[in-house]
C-alpha cells in the first residue's frame, strides 16, 4: 500500500501517573523466588525494563484516551467538527459493547456524522487504525481522523502475580514473565490530507505500508478469560516467549523485504526505525535480524514496560520531542503482534 495524499500531524501521549519498579514485583513474587532461589534483580536483568507506569485504580481506559485526544486537538488547533472518523483500538475496553470510542468521540464533541467504531489487533491496534484512517483519506471519503488508545496493565498483572504465588512452578514463572513487562499509557494520532491549516509545523507523510501475517501462531500469545476449577472465569495472560520471538522474528524478516521493496527504499535509506517495545531480548533479535544499527532505533521499554498497542506510536512522539526524529527522516514504524501479525509503515518526517 502507498499513500500520496496522508500526513501524521500529531502524535500526543499521555503517561500513567504510577511508577511501578521491578523490584517492587520482585518482592511480592518472593515464594517463588525464594522456593526456585531466583536472585533479585532477575526481572530487570532478564527484561531489561527497571519500571513500567500503572493507572489508578478503577480508572477507566476511555478517560487516558481522552486526555490524549484532548492533546492532540489542542496542539493542532483542528475542529473536532472536521473530525471524519474516530478508532479507538486498545485491547483494554470500558466493555464489551459499545465501541469504547463513542464515549471519547461524544467528549470530543465529535460530528454526528463521523464514523466511530474500535479495532482490536493485539499490540497492531494503532497501526491498523492508523491504516484504516488512512485509506479513507486516500480515498477522499474524509479529510481528517483520530485514532486512539489506552492500556492498562494493572488488572492482569496483579492476577499473574497472584497465580504465580499460589501455584509457585516454573511453568507458572515462564508463562508469565512477559505480562510482568505490562505497563499503562494512552495515545491520540491525527491524521490528515494535509489541507488544513494547522497551529503545529508536524507535517510527516506517510509512504506506504507493508503487512504480513503467520496465524498458524495463533496460540502463542492468549489474553482473556479462562474458566476456573470452581466453574468461575477469570482473566488470564499466557506466553510462549520463546516461541514468540522466534516467529515473530522471521515474519518480521519476511515483512521487510516486502517493505522495502513496496516503499522503493533501499535499507541503508532508512535513517530511523520505531519498534513495538517489549524489552531488551526482543529489541537486540529483532534489530540484528533485520541489520539495522542500534543508534537507528529509539527505545522506551526501560522505564514504560511494553504498554501493547500505545507502546509504538508514544515511543514516536517521545522520540520527536527528544530531537532524535528529524525533519527529512526515513522512518520505519515496525510493529510485530500476536496473532502472529507483522506491520511496516513507512514515513518521510
Amino acid at each position: 500500500m502507498n499513500y500520496s495524499n496522508v500526513y501524521v500531524n500529531s502524535i500526543a501521549y499521555e503517561l500513567a501517573p504510577i511508577a511501578v519498579s521491578s523490584e517492587s514485583l520482585e518482592t511480592r513474587l518472593a515464594p517463588i523466588y525464594d522456593k526456585f532461589r531466583i536472585p533479585k534483580g532477575q526481572l530487570a536483568v532478564l527484561t531489561g525494563i527497571e519500571e513500567r507506569r500503572w493507572w489508578p485504580i478503577h480508572t477507566k481506559v476511555s478517560d487516558g484516551a481522552i486526555a490524549a485526544a484532548k492533546k492532540a486537538i489542542s496542539e493542532t488547533g483542528i475542529s473536532s467538527d472536521d473530525i471524519g472518523a474516530l478508532v479507538y483500538t486498545g485491547v483494554c475496553r470500558d466493555q464489551h459493547e459499545p465501541a469504547t470510542a463513542c464515549r471519547i468521540a461524544s467528549e470530543l464533541g465529535v460530528n454526528h456524522k463521523a464514523s466511530i467504531y474500535d479495532i482490536s489487533n493485539a499490540c497492531l491496534g494503532v497501526l491498523s487504525g492508523m491504516l484504516d484512517i488512512a485509506n479513507r483519506i486516500e480515498l477522499g471519503q474524509i479529510r481528517a481522523g483520530l485514532v486512539v488508545s489506552c492500556e492498562s496493565a494493572r488488572d492482569i498483572v496483579d492476577t499473574t502475580i497472584a497465580k504465580m504465588v499460589a501455584n509457585p512452578s516454573m511453568q507458572n514463572f515462564a508463562a508469565g514473565l512477559a505480562t510482568l513487562t505490562g505497563g499503562s499509557g494512552a495515545v491520540a494520532v491525527l491524521l490528515t490530507d494535509g489541507s488544513f491549516d494547522l497551529n503545529t509545523q508536524q507535517q510527516h507523510k506517510l509512504e506506504s505500508a507493508t503487512t504480513l501475517s503467520a496465524p498458524e501462531h495463533y496460540d502463542l500469545c492468549y489474553w482473556g478469560m479462562e474458566e476456573t476449577a470452581k466453574g468461575l472465569f477469570k482473566e488470564n495472560m499466557r506466553t510462549d516467549a520463546v516461541s514468540l520471538l522466534k516467529h515473530g522474528v522471521a515474519l518480521a524478516q519476511q515483512t521487510w523485504v516486502e517493505f522495502l521493496d513496496n516503499a522503493g527504499w533501499q535499507a541503508e535509506q532508512i535513517n530511523k526505525v520505531i519498534c513495538h517495545q517489549v524489552g531488551s531480548a526482543n529489541r537486540k533479535n529483532v534489530l540484528e535480524a533485520l541489520s539495522i544499527s542500534q543508534d537507528k532505533e529509539f527505545p522506551s521499554y526501560q522505564k514504560l514496560g511494553n504498554m501493547g498497542t500505545v507502546s509504538l506510536p508514544a515511543t514516536a512522539a517521545l522520540a520527536n520531542e527528544q530531537g532524535f526524529l528529524q525533519a527529512g527522516d526515513k522512518v520505519g514504524f515496525l510493529g510485530i503482534g500476536s496473532g502472529l501479525n507483522c506491520m511496516m509503515l513507512g514515513l518521510t518526517w
